[in-house]
C-alpha cells in the first residue's frame, strides 16, 4: 500500500526498506506540523528521489512515524513528481525517552490505540485518504517497559486484522528478543517482525532471531561504517541467512529552527549524500567479495518485497 494506492509486487526495481524524508525532532504535540513550507521541501528533496529512480530504485519505505514529522501529503507529491513509489506508516515511536509520544498513548488501552491506527488503515490518514502500508514502532534498549509493550500489543491487534507488517526501531538485541517473545506469545510468527536497526545488536543475536524468521534490517549504512556493515552481512551469508536480510541508509532531512528560520538539514549534518552509499559503495564492495547478482537481488529486491507485502 503506497501513498498513491495499492501496487503489485512485480517490476518495482530495487527497494529501500528504511529511509526518511523529513523528520521533526521537536517533540510530540508542541507545534503544528509541518513547520516548513512544502514547496521548499519538494525543491530540496525531489532531485535525490529522481536520482534513485534513475538508478533503478522503484520503492521507498518512509519510516517517520506520527508525532515526529510524518507528512503524507509531501510524500504523495514527491512520489508523483519522481515516479518513485513511497510507503508511509501508522503507529507510535516510544524510543528517546518517550519524547515523541502523544499524551493519549499513556492513558488509552492497547485496544483503543489499535482502533486509532486501524482508522488510518481503513479510511486514510486525517482527511488525506492516504493509507499506511505498515506499522512502525520505536523502543529503547533492554526488555520492553509497560508503555512499549502496550504499543506492541496495539500493533499486534492491528496486524491480525489488517496483515500490516510490524517494523520496530530497536535499541539493542535484548529489546529485539523481548519484542519477539511478546509477539510469539500472542501467536504471531517471527516473519511478521522487522528488527529495524539490527546493527545495534550482536552477530549471535541477529543469527538467533533470523533463524526464527525475524527480518534483519541493517539500517544506517554510511561510508564511515561501511566495513562493519560488510562484516555483518558476511556473517549472515556464512550462516545461510541472507534470506532474512535487508539494508537501508536511514537517511533523510531534519527540521531545524535557526533563529526563527526553518531549514531542512540532511541527517548527520550532510556528511553523506542522502540515499547514495548503498549503490555507490556497499553493493560494489559486496560484488568484489564474490556476492552473486542473485544474492544482491535477494537483499535489495526480493527480501524487502516479501517482508512488507500485505498478508491475508
Amino acid at each position: 500500500m503506497t501513498v498513491t494506492g495499492k501496487v503489485g509486487l512485480e517490476n518495482l526495481g530495487n527497494v529501500l526498506p528504511h529511509e526518511h524524508v523529513t523528520t521533526d525532532f521537536l517533540g510530540a504535540e508542541i507545534a503544528p506540523q509541518p513547520r516548513y513550507p512544502r514547496h521548499m521541501a519538494i525543491t530540496s528533496i525531489l532531485p535525490y528521489l529522481k536520482k534513485l529512480k534513475e538508478r533503478g530504485y522503484g520503492l521507498f519505505f518512509e519510516c517517520t512515524p506520527n508525532y515526529i514529522g510524518r507528512d503524507v501529503e509531501l510524500l504523495k507529491a514527491l512520489s508523483e513528481l519522481s515516479g518513485l513509489k513511497i510507503v508511509t506508516n501508522t503507529g507510535y515511536y516510544a524510543a528517546v525517552n518517550k519524547k515523541f509520544l502523544p499524551k493519549h498513548a499513556y492513558t488509552e488501552s492497547s485496544e483503543a490505540l489499535a482502533k486509532r491506527w486501524e482508522q488510518e488503515w481503513r479510511k486514510g490518514i486525517g482527511d488525506t485518504g492516504i493509507r499506511p502500508g505498515f506499522i512502525k514502532l520505536g523502543v529503547g534498549k533492554g526488555p520492553l517497559d509497560t508503555i512499549e509493550e502496550k504499543l506492541l500489543q496495539a500493533a499486534i491487534i492491528l496486524h491480525k486484522k489488517s496483515g500490516l507488517q510490524m517494523a520496530m526501531h530497536t535499541g539493542d538485541g535484548e529489546a529485539a528478543l523481548s519484542q519477539y517473545q511478546i509477539i510469539a506469545a500472542a501467536g504471531v510468527d517471527g516473519k511478521n517482525m522487522i528488527w529495524v536497526h539490527a546493527q545495534n545488536g550482536k552477530d549471535d543475536e541477529r543469527l538467533a532471531l533470523a533463524q526464527k524468521g525475524v527480518w534483519i534490517s541493517l539500517d544506517g549504512v554510511s561510508s564511515e561504517k561501511l566495513d562493519s556493515y560488510v562484516n555483518m552481512i558476511r556473517v549472515l551469508r556464512e550462516n545461510q541467512l541472507l534470506s532474512q536480510l535487508m539494508i537501508s541508509h536511514d537517511n533523510g532531512w531534519g527540521v531545524e529552527d535557526e533563529k526563527g528560520v526553518i531549514k531542512l538539514v540532511p541527517f548527520d549534518k550532510g556528511k553523506n549524500v542522502p540515499y547514495q552509499t548503498i549503490y555507490n559503495l556497499l553493493l560494489p564492495r559486496l560484488q568484489q567479495l564474490g556476492f552473486t547478482q542473485a544474492e544482491i537481488e535477494l537483499i535489495t529486491i526480493k527480501n524487502p518485497l516479501k517482508a512488507y507485502s500485505l498478508t491475508p
